[in-house]
């Protein structure tokens, strides 16, 4: 089971995820917290880091005074996770029904409407 992650950690790992590069430095997630708006005080991101190593999302490897940190759960993971939690609370499990509401309720763009179209179809011949 992959925990949830509140706000602030779920920045960060936005973060982590984007860097192409296979470890992620402290300066670099600073930098990127204030590109994105939500500059924060170096204390509290390294609280916020340790929650991320503690919950299994990051691991870090010190290098002299600096540590390296790399993901241990992917984006993709974690999306899938929450996705499912998602619609087992809201949807009893019920993909259909998230579907219905996402184009009942206007929810999709008319280009995301055709390629959810285009990846139902897709899904079908490959079953």
């Amino acid at each position: 089971m992959i925990p949830q992650l509140s706000d602030a950690e779920l920045e960060i790992m936005k973060i982590v995820w984007g860097n192409q590069s296979e470890v992620t430095l402290f300066p670099y997630i600073m930098d990127g917290l204030a590109a994105r708006g939500r500059p924060c005080q170096k204390n509290t991101l390294i609280v916020l880091l340790s929650r991320l190593m503690n919950k299994g999302f990051l691991s870090a490897k010190k290098i002299g005074r600096r540590n390296e940190y790399a993901t241990l759960i992917s984006e993709m993971e974690y999306q899938t996770a929450q996705t499912k939690s998602f619609l087992d609370k809201l949807y009893e499990g019920n993909a259909k029904g998230l579907v219905s509401t996402l184009i009942m309720g206007d929810l999709l763009a008319d280009e995301e409407y055709e390629e959810l179209k285009k990846l139902l179809e897709k899904g079908n011949e490959n079953r």
